[in-house]
């Protein structure tokens, strides 16, 4: 039997005693970065609720914001958007219905602001929450961007507009049409050492030269290449990377695209 959990509603001022996205360590490279990201969005209307143990700690969180705000290329202005649906830092408290009780949190709060919905970017991949918990609530899918992102949106305003992906992409990507870029942002707190330890690899095994664009505002992530928006790799213009990835990976992606 598993302990209770209870939700937790992060502020500027107890976000330091709960920790974040697993993080809870001052000196573990990306959280003192996101808890600073967390506190200038906080006045955005940008909500964190995490699931919280006594025995363990955080297990699990739903960040959310006003569409105006969101940190993902996706027009949602009128909309909740939600950037992040985790659950299950330990394998024990998954399966238990929990994801659903946070998306309570999130759909009462888009209610109460009398927002027309809750607008979500979804893929079967790591660093992104899969569709499947959405349809079951009555979601539906407006947009898809490649290679496999899909928009959902739960709307309480039927005749609402639909929120939609930007869809400027190769406009935005000839800016780096050239050399290693790296897109990144404090709102995922994976990137802080993921990018350190890809730009020494980059250098010391490929000798490139790593250009890293940091993502200061939810404007610069709504013109970002890829659908993840706050994480991307480009070489020469082309996408090789939508979301954090290890340094063993890119060195796998480095040899296959250096070979092509």
């Amino acid at each position: 039997m598993i302990d209770p959990l209870r939700i937790i509603e992060l502020t500027p001022d107890n976000i330091l005693n709960h920790g974040i996205c697993g993080y809870k360590d001052p000196e573990r490279p990306g959280f003192l970065e996101k808890v600073a990201w967390f506190k200038q969005r906080y006045q955005e209307g940008l909500r964190i609720k995490s699931l919280y143990s006594e025995l363990n700690g955080s297990q699990g969180i739903i960040e959310y914001i006003p569409g105006e705000f969101c940190w993902r290329p996706v027009s949602a202005g009128g909309y909740m958007f939600i950037h992040c649906l985790f659950v299950g830092f330990k394998k024990m408290y998954k399966d238990h219905g929990y994801a659903s009780l946070l998306l309570d949190q999130c759909e009462k709060d888009a209610l109460k602001d009398k927002l027309h919905g809750v607008a979500v970017v979804t893929r079967k991949s790591s660093f992104m929450v899969g569709k499947d918990i959405f349809l079951k609530r009555g979601y539906t899918v407006t947009d898809k961007a490649p290679p496999d992102f899909e928009l959902l949106v739960l709307k309480f305003i039927n005749a609402a507009g639909d929120p939609a992906f930007t869809h400027n992409r190769p406009e935005n990507i000839k800016r780096f049409a050239h050399g290693l870029t790296i897109i990144r942002a404090d709102q995922c707190p994976y990137t802080v050492k993921n990018v350190r330890e890809i730009s020494n690899t980059a250098k010391s095994i490929f000798g490139l030269k790593v250009n890293i664009v940091d993502l200061d505002t939810y404007r610069e992530a709504q013109k970002s290449p890829c659908p993840f928006g706050v994480f991307c790799i480009l070489y020469n213009g082309i996408i090789i990377a939508e979301h954090p990835i290890s340094n063993t990976r890119f060195i796998n992606i480095m040899k296959n695209v250096l070979k092509n």
